[in-house]
């Protein structure tokens, strides 16, 4: 554990080989019922994936390395690059997070609404607390999109709009390759991108966001 939180510190993310294999059916079955043409869709209120996220079940163990007992899964979206739904993303920073109600408390904002849920912008320290978690319910080779993260990205801060490309020229690039029932961990402020698919093949990966701490203030988290 020490040597696996020492890497995850140093790096910003790391592969669980085969850790979701064993409940992947059970998970394809709760998200099912999701539209499968849509490249996004964010989710909540689905019972039988808080099982699966809580810290001792198969997808939430894996945030708890890292965080600990207290982890709590608060955000989730489950992506799906297909031939018909193939696109690129640029290099960025995930800066928002999904809280219940929009509640002034200084250092937070902008705000908007995504799928009829608030979603803000908190304080970069606030974001260096949290992991992100891929799960990835189909194979990811080269050919078919796999995350870019700028290793040690994660160490610098809130980086400006105008300033990401040359904060990704200073960093080492890793390619995310992954088999169904893989998992990547990578902390939440780390640079990423992802390029089209050059062979497009479903891609689903299902996204969670995990903190271990509440928010200040009145704020709340939405959770899953």
């Amino acid at each position: 554990m020490s040597e696996m939180t020492d890497t995850f510190s140093a790096d910003g993310a790391k592969v669980f080989r085969d850790a979701i294999k064993a409940c992947l059916p059970i998970l394809e079955n709760a998200l099912a019922h999701l539209p499968a043409d849509e490249a996004g869709t964010r989710i909540h209120g689905i019972g039988a994936l808080k099982p699966l996220l809580a810290t001792d079940g198969c997808i939430g163990t894996v945030a708890a390395t890292v965080l600990g007992p207290s982890a709590k899964p608060v955000r989730a979206i489950l992506f799906n690059k297909s031939a018909g739904a193939n696109w690129g993303l640029g290099w960025h920073q995930d800066r928002t997070i999904c809280v219940k109600e929009r509640r002034e408390v200084e250092g937070f904002g902008p705000w908007t609404i995504k799928r009829g849920m608030n979603h803000v912008a908190p304080p970069a320290d606030l974001l260096a607390q949290m992991v992100t978690l891929r799960v990835h319910l189909d194979d990811v080779p080269e050919t078919n999109a796999p995350l870019l993260i700028a290793l040690g990205s994660h160490l610098i801060g809130r980086v400006p709009v105008e300033k990401v490309s040359e904060a990704v020229e200073s960093h080492s690039i890793l390619t995310c390759l992954a088999k169904a029932g893989d998992a990547w961990l990578y902390s939440t402020p780390i640079l990423h991108a992802s390029d089209a698919s050059t062979t497009p093949a479903s891609r689903r990966v299902l996204q969670v966001d995990y903190a271990a701490f509440d928010l200040p203030g009145e704020l709340e988290w939405l959770g899953i």
